[in-house]
Protein backbone atom coordinates (compact mmCIF):
# COMPACT_ATOMS: atom_id res chain seq x y z
CA UNK A 1 0.00 0.00 0.00
CA UNK A 2 1.45 3.56 -0.88
CA UNK A 3 1.50 5.61 2.37
CA UNK A 4 -0.14 9.35 2.29
CA UNK A 5 3.26 11.43 1.75
CA UNK A 6 1.34 14.47 2.45
CA UNK A 7 3.55 15.24 6.08
CA UNK A 8 6.55 14.95 3.99
CA UNK A 9 5.37 17.43 1.35
CA UNK A 10 4.23 19.88 3.95
CA UNK A 11 7.25 19.77 5.40
CA UNK A 12 9.18 20.36 2.36
CA UNK A 13 7.12 23.30 1.97
CA UNK A 14 8.20 24.51 5.35
CA UNK A 15 11.63 23.88 4.03
CA UNK A 16 11.67 26.01 1.08
CA UNK A 17 9.69 28.60 2.76
CA UNK A 18 12.36 29.50 5.58
CA UNK A 19 14.80 28.87 2.55
CA UNK A 20 13.36 31.88 0.57
CA UNK A 21 12.48 30.01 -2.31
CA UNK A 22 8.61 29.74 -1.63
CA UNK A 23 6.53 32.98 -1.35
CA UNK A 24 3.30 32.95 -3.10
CA UNK A 25 0.55 30.51 -1.58
CA UNK A 26 -0.50 29.20 -4.68
CA UNK A 27 2.87 27.95 -5.02
CA UNK A 28 2.89 26.47 -1.47
CA UNK A 29 -0.30 24.58 -2.92
CA UNK A 30 0.92 23.55 -5.22
CA UNK A 31 4.17 21.78 -3.54
CA UNK A 32 1.86 20.17 -0.73
CA UNK A 33 -0.37 18.95 -3.36
CA UNK A 34 1.76 17.47 -6.09
CA UNK A 35 3.60 13.92 -4.62
CA UNK A 36 6.95 14.26 -5.93
CA UNK A 37 7.62 10.18 -5.54
CA UNK A 38 5.11 9.62 -8.33
CA UNK A 39 7.69 11.51 -10.19
CA UNK A 40 10.98 9.22 -9.44
CA UNK A 41 9.21 5.99 -10.89
CA UNK A 42 10.78 3.73 -11.99
CA UNK A 43 13.38 4.45 -9.68
CA UNK A 44 16.56 7.21 -8.67
CA UNK A 45 20.41 6.83 -8.82
CA UNK A 46 22.25 7.24 -5.53
CA UNK A 47 25.82 8.40 -5.53
CA UNK A 48 28.57 6.11 -3.52
CA UNK A 49 32.33 5.82 -3.40
CA UNK A 50 33.98 5.64 -6.71
CA UNK A 51 31.91 7.67 -8.93
CA UNK A 52 29.45 4.65 -8.90
CA UNK A 53 25.65 4.51 -8.59
CA UNK A 54 23.42 2.64 -6.31
CA UNK A 55 19.82 1.88 -7.92
CA UNK A 56 16.56 2.89 -5.50
CA UNK A 57 13.29 1.28 -6.97
CA UNK A 58 9.65 1.91 -6.31
CA UNK A 59 9.16 -1.42 -5.79
CA UNK A 60 12.18 -2.50 -4.26
CA UNK A 61 12.25 -0.04 -1.65
CA UNK A 62 10.32 -0.04 1.86
CA UNK A 63 7.05 2.35 1.47
CA UNK A 64 8.91 4.69 4.27
CA UNK A 65 12.35 4.96 2.98
CA UNK A 66 10.80 5.73 -0.57
CA UNK A 67 8.96 8.51 0.36
CA UNK A 68 11.89 10.14 2.78
CA UNK A 69 14.13 10.05 -0.88
CA UNK A 70 11.78 11.03 -3.05
CA UNK A 71 11.75 14.28 -0.50
CA UNK A 72 15.29 15.06 0.18
CA UNK A 73 16.78 18.27 -0.56
CA UNK A 74 18.44 17.09 -3.33
CA UNK A 75 18.67 16.21 -6.86
CA UNK A 76 17.96 12.73 -7.88
CA UNK A 77 19.35 11.01 -11.26
CA UNK A 78 17.14 8.79 -12.96
CA UNK A 79 19.05 7.94 -16.06
CA UNK A 80 22.28 6.77 -17.13
CA UNK A 81 24.01 7.22 -19.96
CA UNK A 82 21.16 8.24 -21.58
CA UNK A 83 19.05 4.91 -21.27
CA UNK A 84 19.71 3.22 -18.18
CA UNK A 85 17.19 3.37 -15.07
CA UNK A 86 17.35 2.24 -11.85
CA UNK A 87 15.51 -1.10 -12.61
CA UNK A 88 17.44 -2.14 -15.15
CA UNK A 89 19.83 -2.37 -12.33
CA UNK A 90 20.61 -5.23 -10.20
CA UNK A 91 24.16 -3.77 -8.40
CA UNK A 92 26.03 -0.67 -7.77
CA UNK A 93 26.75 0.82 -11.59
CA UNK A 94 29.32 3.26 -13.31
CA UNK A 95 27.65 6.15 -15.50
CA UNK A 96 26.79 9.65 -16.46
CA UNK A 97 24.06 11.22 -15.36
CA UNK A 98 21.25 12.36 -17.87
CA UNK A 99 18.09 12.86 -16.74
CA UNK A 100 17.33 13.89 -12.99
CA UNK A 101 14.83 15.43 -10.52
CA UNK A 102 15.99 18.69 -9.43
CA UNK A 103 16.71 19.60 -6.28
CA UNK A 104 13.24 20.92 -4.96
CA UNK A 105 14.53 24.13 -3.92
CA UNK A 106 16.05 24.86 -7.32
CA UNK A 107 12.95 23.57 -9.29
CA UNK A 108 10.39 25.78 -6.84
CA UNK A 109 13.11 29.06 -6.71
CA UNK A 110 12.65 28.72 -10.61
CA UNK A 111 9.37 28.91 -10.99
CA UNK A 112 8.97 31.67 -8.62
CA UNK A 113 11.35 34.00 -10.62
CA UNK A 114 9.36 33.08 -13.45
CA UNK A 115 6.58 35.72 -11.82
CA UNK A 116 2.93 33.92 -13.86
CA UNK A 117 -0.07 35.36 -13.07
CA UNK A 118 -3.47 33.70 -13.66
CA UNK A 119 -4.52 32.63 -17.09
CA UNK A 120 -0.34 33.06 -18.40
CA UNK A 121 0.42 29.95 -20.77
CA UNK A 122 3.65 28.63 -20.29
CA UNK A 123 5.92 26.79 -22.32
CA UNK A 124 8.39 24.63 -20.52
CA UNK A 125 11.47 23.18 -22.24
CA UNK A 126 13.17 19.87 -21.01
CA UNK A 127 10.01 18.27 -19.08
CA UNK A 128 12.29 15.17 -17.18
CA UNK A 129 10.51 13.45 -15.04
CA UNK A 130 7.23 15.68 -14.91
CA UNK A 131 7.85 17.36 -11.40
CA UNK A 132 7.68 20.97 -12.28
CA UNK A 133 5.39 20.54 -15.33
CA UNK A 134 3.23 19.65 -12.73
CA UNK A 135 3.43 21.84 -10.56
CA UNK A 136 2.43 24.16 -12.96
CA UNK A 137 -0.74 22.62 -13.98
CA UNK A 138 -1.50 23.05 -10.68
CA UNK A 139 -0.86 26.71 -10.52
CA UNK A 140 -1.94 27.40 -13.80
CA UNK A 141 -4.38 24.77 -15.02
CA UNK A 142 -3.38 21.98 -17.77
CA UNK A 143 -4.48 23.40 -20.27
CA UNK A 144 -2.05 26.60 -20.19
CA UNK A 145 0.66 24.23 -19.62
CA UNK A 146 2.75 22.93 -22.76
CA UNK A 147 5.84 20.54 -22.11
CA UNK A 148 8.61 19.37 -24.52
CA UNK A 149 10.49 16.20 -24.11
CA UNK A 150 13.49 15.25 -26.22
CA UNK A 151 13.81 12.01 -25.29
CA UNK A 152 11.10 9.81 -25.56
CA UNK A 153 11.52 7.78 -22.75
CA UNK A 154 11.91 10.02 -20.31
CA UNK A 155 8.75 11.87 -21.91
CA UNK A 156 6.48 8.36 -21.88
CA UNK A 157 7.49 7.88 -18.07
CA UNK A 158 6.56 12.01 -17.36
CA UNK A 159 3.45 11.49 -18.66
CA UNK A 160 2.41 8.28 -16.74
CA UNK A 161 3.34 10.50 -13.82
CA UNK A 162 1.18 13.22 -14.75
CA UNK A 163 -1.65 11.03 -15.76
CA UNK A 164 -1.11 8.85 -12.16
CA UNK A 165 -0.71 12.37 -10.07
CA UNK A 166 -4.66 13.34 -12.17
CA UNK A 167 -2.79 15.94 -14.78
CA UNK A 168 -3.10 16.13 -18.57
CA UNK A 169 -1.45 18.55 -20.33
CA UNK A 170 0.45 19.15 -24.15
CA UNK A 171 3.08 16.91 -24.06
CA UNK A 172 5.63 17.08 -27.31
CA UNK A 173 8.52 14.69 -27.82
CA UNK A 174 11.08 16.44 -29.89
CA UNK A 175 13.84 18.72 -29.79
CA UNK A 176 13.31 21.66 -27.19
CA UNK A 177 15.77 23.89 -28.79
CA UNK A 178 13.32 24.40 -31.69
CA UNK A 179 10.38 25.12 -28.82
CA UNK A 180 6.96 24.50 -30.16
CA UNK A 181 4.70 27.00 -31.81
CA UNK A 182 1.30 24.81 -31.29
CA UNK A 183 0.06 27.58 -28.70
CA UNK A 184 2.25 30.06 -29.27
CA UNK A 185 2.99 32.98 -28.81
CA UNK A 186 3.50 31.79 -24.69
CA UNK A 187 3.29 34.64 -21.69
CA UNK A 188 6.40 32.54 -20.46
CA UNK A 189 9.02 29.95 -21.40
CA UNK A 190 11.26 28.25 -18.77
CA UNK A 191 14.09 25.74 -19.54
CA UNK A 192 14.74 23.43 -17.35
CA UNK A 193 17.98 22.37 -19.47
CA UNK A 194 21.69 24.57 -19.99
CA UNK A 195 22.15 26.11 -23.29
CA UNK A 196 25.04 28.14 -24.68
CA UNK A 197 22.72 30.45 -25.99
CA UNK A 198 18.86 31.32 -25.89
CA UNK A 199 17.43 29.90 -29.73
CA UNK A 200 16.08 32.61 -30.73
CA UNK A 201 12.85 30.33 -31.59
CA UNK A 202 11.65 30.80 -28.24
CA UNK A 203 12.21 34.69 -28.37
CA UNK A 204 9.87 34.32 -31.69
CA UNK A 205 7.23 31.88 -29.42
CA UNK A 206 6.93 34.89 -26.19
CA UNK A 207 4.53 37.62 -26.80
CA UNK A 208 6.12 41.07 -26.42
CA UNK A 209 6.59 41.97 -22.55
CA UNK A 210 6.66 38.16 -21.74
CA UNK A 211 9.72 35.99 -19.54
CA UNK A 212 12.20 33.71 -20.63
CA UNK A 213 14.13 31.73 -17.70
CA UNK A 214 16.72 29.64 -18.17
CA UNK A 215 20.55 28.25 -17.21
CA UNK A 216 22.89 29.80 -19.52
CA UNK A 217 26.42 28.19 -20.04
CA UNK A 218 28.03 30.12 -22.30
CA UNK A 219 31.13 27.54 -23.38
CA UNK A 220 29.27 24.27 -21.75
CA UNK A 221 30.89 24.34 -18.95
CA UNK A 222 29.20 21.68 -15.74
CA UNK A 223 29.17 24.88 -13.40
CA UNK A 224 30.10 28.43 -13.67
CA UNK A 225 26.04 29.15 -15.46
CA UNK A 226 23.90 31.37 -14.58
CA UNK A 227 20.32 31.62 -14.30
CA UNK A 228 19.16 34.33 -17.20
CA UNK A 229 15.54 35.87 -17.24
CA UNK A 230 14.84 38.36 -20.21
CA UNK A 231 12.03 40.32 -21.19
CA UNK A 232 10.87 40.11 -24.44
CA UNK A 233 10.51 43.57 -26.74
CA UNK A 234 7.92 44.31 -29.44
CA UNK A 235 11.32 44.25 -31.49
CA UNK A 236 12.20 40.68 -31.35
CA UNK A 237 14.93 41.40 -29.50
CA UNK A 238 15.00 40.14 -25.30
CA UNK A 239 17.02 41.88 -22.76
CA UNK A 240 18.00 41.15 -18.57
CA UNK A 241 20.26 40.22 -16.86
CA UNK A 242 21.19 36.67 -14.63
CA UNK A 243 19.60 36.93 -11.77
CA UNK A 244 22.01 34.31 -9.88
CA UNK A 245 23.82 30.82 -10.01
CA UNK A 246 22.16 28.01 -11.63
CA UNK A 247 23.25 24.25 -12.20
CA UNK A 248 21.24 21.95 -14.74
CA UNK A 249 22.21 19.35 -17.84
CA UNK A 250 23.49 20.19 -21.00
CA UNK A 251 20.75 20.36 -23.34
CA UNK A 252 21.88 17.35 -25.36
CA UNK A 253 22.26 18.87 -28.55
CA UNK A 254 24.41 21.59 -27.27
CA UNK A 255 26.31 19.58 -24.80
CA UNK A 256 30.69 19.76 -25.38
CA UNK A 257 31.96 16.48 -26.61
CA UNK A 258 34.71 15.33 -23.86
CA UNK A 259 38.43 15.50 -24.76
CA UNK A 260 40.24 12.68 -25.89
CA UNK A 261 43.43 11.14 -26.36
CA UNK A 262 47.03 12.32 -25.29
CA UNK A 263 46.65 15.73 -23.32
CA UNK A 264 50.42 15.92 -22.96
CA UNK A 265 51.14 15.36 -26.34
CA UNK A 266 48.50 17.91 -27.13
CA UNK A 267 50.34 20.73 -25.19
CA UNK A 268 53.48 19.43 -26.70
CA UNK A 269 54.80 22.50 -28.60
CA UNK A 270 54.06 25.63 -27.06
CA UNK A 271 54.43 29.15 -28.61
CA UNK A 272 55.00 30.96 -25.31
CA UNK A 273 55.55 30.68 -21.53
CA UNK A 274 55.29 33.25 -18.86
CA UNK A 275 54.26 33.53 -15.01
CA UNK A 276 50.20 33.76 -14.80
CA UNK A 277 49.00 36.76 -13.18
CA UNK A 278 46.32 35.35 -12.12
CA UNK A 279 46.24 31.46 -10.36
CA UNK A 280 43.97 29.45 -12.61
CA UNK A 281 42.95 27.89 -9.38
CA UNK A 282 40.68 30.70 -9.55
CA UNK A 283 38.37 29.12 -12.23
CA UNK A 284 37.05 26.76 -9.47
CA UNK A 285 35.13 29.50 -8.25
CA UNK A 286 31.34 29.99 -10.26
CA UNK A 287 31.88 33.66 -11.54
CA UNK A 288 35.26 33.26 -12.46
CA UNK A 289 34.19 30.05 -14.23
CA UNK A 290 31.10 32.01 -15.63
CA UNK A 291 33.28 35.40 -17.08
CA UNK A 292 35.77 32.20 -18.57
CA UNK A 293 33.09 31.19 -20.71
CA UNK A 294 32.37 34.66 -22.04
CA UNK A 295 36.30 35.50 -22.38
CA UNK A 296 36.63 32.32 -24.55
CA UNK A 297 33.70 30.07 -25.10
CA UNK A 298 34.98 27.12 -27.10
CA UNK A 299 37.52 26.56 -24.01
CA UNK A 300 37.18 23.35 -21.92
CA UNK A 301 38.75 23.02 -18.82
CA UNK A 302 40.54 19.73 -18.02
CA UNK A 303 42.33 18.53 -14.59
CA UNK A 304 44.54 15.42 -14.90
CA UNK A 305 47.82 13.99 -12.91
CA UNK A 306 50.59 13.30 -14.19
CA UNK A 307 52.60 10.01 -13.79
CA UNK A 308 54.44 11.49 -10.45
CA UNK A 309 51.71 12.56 -9.03
CA UNK A 310 51.74 15.98 -10.12
CA UNK A 311 48.47 18.05 -10.74
CA UNK A 312 47.92 19.59 -14.07
CA UNK A 313 45.39 22.05 -15.23
CA UNK A 314 44.87 22.67 -19.26
CA UNK A 315 42.42 24.62 -21.00
CA UNK A 316 41.47 23.70 -24.81
CA UNK A 317 39.73 25.21 -27.25
CA UNK A 318 39.75 22.56 -29.56
CA UNK A 319 38.16 24.97 -32.27
CA UNK A 320 40.34 27.26 -32.56
CA UNK A 321 43.43 24.59 -31.77
CA UNK A 322 44.70 26.70 -29.07
CA UNK A 323 45.66 25.44 -25.24
CA UNK A 324 47.16 26.97 -21.88
CA UNK A 325 48.97 24.48 -19.93
CA UNK A 326 49.40 24.80 -16.53
CA UNK A 327 51.89 24.01 -13.93
CA UNK A 328 52.91 24.99 -10.15
CA UNK A 329 55.94 26.42 -10.25
CA UNK A 330 56.91 27.04 -5.75
CA UNK A 331 56.02 30.46 -6.12
CA UNK A 332 53.08 30.65 -8.26
CA UNK A 333 52.09 29.19 -11.72
CA UNK A 334 53.56 28.53 -15.10
CA UNK A 335 51.10 28.74 -18.21
CA UNK A 336 52.94 27.47 -21.95
CA UNK A 337 50.50 28.80 -24.46
CA UNK A 338 49.93 27.31 -28.48
CA UNK A 339 48.25 27.56 -31.09
CA UNK A 340 46.36 30.69 -33.16
CA UNK A 341 45.00 31.97 -30.26
CA UNK A 342 46.27 32.93 -26.92
CA UNK A 343 43.58 31.72 -24.67
CA UNK A 344 44.57 32.65 -20.99
CA UNK A 345 45.28 36.09 -22.59
CA UNK A 346 42.12 36.30 -22.79
CA UNK A 347 40.70 35.28 -19.63
CA UNK A 348 43.07 36.74 -17.63
CA UNK A 349 42.51 40.51 -18.60
CA UNK A 350 38.33 39.28 -18.00
CA UNK A 351 39.44 38.19 -14.39
CA UNK A 352 41.41 41.29 -13.70
CA UNK A 353 39.16 43.66 -15.00
CA UNK A 354 36.46 41.49 -12.77
CA UNK A 355 38.80 41.83 -9.48
CA UNK A 356 39.73 45.70 -9.91
CA UNK A 357 35.79 45.88 -10.19
CA UNK A 358 35.19 44.72 -6.97
CA UNK A 359 33.82 41.02 -7.64
CA UNK A 360 30.94 41.52 -8.48
CA UNK A 361 28.80 38.83 -8.34
CA UNK A 362 26.90 36.76 -10.89
CA UNK A 363 23.96 38.77 -10.59
CA UNK A 364 25.30 42.28 -11.79
CA UNK A 365 25.59 41.03 -15.10
CA UNK A 366 23.00 41.79 -17.62
CA UNK A 367 22.51 40.09 -21.22
CA UNK A 368 20.97 41.47 -24.58
CA UNK A 369 19.50 39.19 -26.95
CA UNK A 370 18.95 39.81 -30.64
CA UNK A 371 18.55 37.16 -33.54
CA UNK A 372 22.29 37.39 -34.78
CA UNK A 373 24.07 37.89 -30.91
CA UNK A 374 24.41 37.52 -27.07
CA UNK A 375 25.62 40.66 -25.57
CA UNK A 376 27.03 40.68 -22.10
CA UNK A 377 28.39 43.09 -19.76
CA UNK A 378 28.97 44.67 -15.94
CA UNK A 379 29.13 48.10 -15.76
CA UNK A 380 29.80 50.57 -18.07
CA UNK A 381 33.18 50.23 -19.20
CA UNK A 382 33.98 47.89 -22.24
CA UNK A 383 36.74 45.89 -20.25
CA UNK A 384 33.84 43.52 -18.70
CA UNK A 385 31.45 43.49 -21.82
CA UNK A 386 31.56 40.48 -24.41
CA UNK A 387 29.39 40.01 -28.10
CA UNK A 388 28.78 36.21 -28.92
CA UNK A 389 27.91 36.13 -32.41
CA UNK A 390 25.84 33.39 -33.64
CA UNK A 391 25.88 34.23 -36.92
Amino acid sequence: MTPDTAPERHALADRLQEAKVLAHPKWRAAVEAVPRELFLRPGVFLPTDGGRWQPATTLGTAPEVWAEIAHRDESLVTQLDGHLTADQAVETVPGVPTSSSTTPVTVVGMIEALDVEDGHTVLEIGTGTGYSTALMCHRLGEDNVTTIEVDPGVAARADAALEAAGYSTWTVTGDGLLGHPRRAPYDRVIATCAVRRVPHTWVRQTTPGGIILTTLAPGSWAYGTGLAKVTVNDDGTAEGRIIGESSFMQARSQAAVPLAGDLSARTAYADSEREAKVPPTLLEEWMPAFLTQLAAPGAQLVRAVLGDGTPQLYLFDAERESFAAFAENGSGWTVRQGGPVALWDDIERALIAWQAAGRPDISAMRIRITPSSHTYWIGDGPALRWEHRLV
